[in-house]
């Protein structure tokens, strides 16, 4: 098979084999990558097709499950590789799985497969599924802005990207107004690319009087992005500049509700390398999606 096309099938689109072509079976606008079965809502009525029974949803439903049942435990192989090199307890890394580039229908069959965290990098998008996947603990791991905070937050376990102090006050105030704390982390830009937001490593000193007056917010760790074109290897440094960071930081805040045990780093061409320098929250989107195709996605 060389070649795919998108079908109708049960009330979702469907990647079947090119030789179908000509049977009134293909839709030659929903290209996608050889070999891959998945599913995104469409219409009941699409193309002449019949009305979908819940028999052929439930049958394209569990294909989709399938992959994602597979990537998943190809993950979990990694992150206890990893781990082992390390000589670290696989139960002290939290996956967060990234659901940017899927439909909340193909997010939601993650809780049933266990994966509990779910990230979305764009406020709008977490509020929408957050609606529909209430059981999943989200976590905003993309830039925030202040007028978005107030919406936000009572959805969120965790937001990783706090990037100024402008950004931390909003969330203070925010937390005071609906009485809960806020758990967030600090994001440091370690690479020096100005297209990634985050505090720069000469704000360290910063830290402590910043949040000295927080009642509402703690900070429970640091976050970062590897530059852009790393790997598992090459990405090892700025992770362990992220490490050294927090450790330099904890001794500073000690004493303070401020207990910096988190480290989130690390996605889906470096994860490997980020849980050998100590990460304890990996952002995984790519690897995680790998075979659903471009046409079943959401836009994020």
């Amino acid at each position: 098979m060389t070649e795919t096309d998108g079908i109708v099938r049960g009330g979702f689109k469907v990647c079947q084999p090119a030789r179908l072509r000509g049977l009134g079976m293909a839709d030659s606008r929903l290209t996608s990558r050889p070999g891959f079965a998945h599913f995104q809502r469409i219409p009941p009525l699409v193309a002449g097709h019949p009305t979908p029974t819940a028999d052929n949803r439930q049958r394209i439903a569990m294909e989709v499950r399938e992959i994602l049942r597979n990537n998943l435990e190809r993950i979990t192989s990694q992150i206890a590789d990893a781990c082992r090199v390390a000589h670290r307890d696989p139960a002290e890394v939290r996956l967060v799985a990234v659901t940017k580039t899927v439909s909340s229908e193909v997010a939601a069959l993650l809780t049933e497969l266990g994966v509990s965290d779910l990230g979305e990098s764009r406020p709008q998008e977490l509020w929408r599924k957050a609606g529909a996947i209430p059981q999943a603990r989200w976590h905003l791991v993309g830039h925030l802005q202040r007028n978005k905070v107030e919406r936000t937050l009572p959805l969120v376990t965790l937001i990783h990207s706090v990037d100024s102090w402008r950004l931390l006050a909003a969330i203070e105030a925010a937390a005071q107004k609906i009485n809960r704390i806020a758990e967030v982390l600090l994001e440091f830009n370690l690479s020096g690319e100005p297209a990634k937001h985050g505090f720069v490593p000469e704000q360290e000193a910063e830290v402590p009087d910043a949040l000295a007056g927080l009642h509402y917010v703690r900070v429970r760790g640091l976050m970062t992005l590897a530059p852009l074109g790393t790997d598992h290897e090459s990405a090892r440094p700025t992770f362990a500049a992220l490490r050294q960071l927090r450790d330099r930081l904890a001794l500073r805040l000690a004493g303070t509700p401020h207990t910096l045990h988190h480290l989130s780093m690390g996605m889906s061409n470096d994860f490997r390398g980020a849980i050998r320098e100590g990460a304890t929250l990996i952002r995984i989107g790519t690897a995680l999606f790998a075979g659903l195709s471009d046409a079943h996605t959401t836009t994020a």
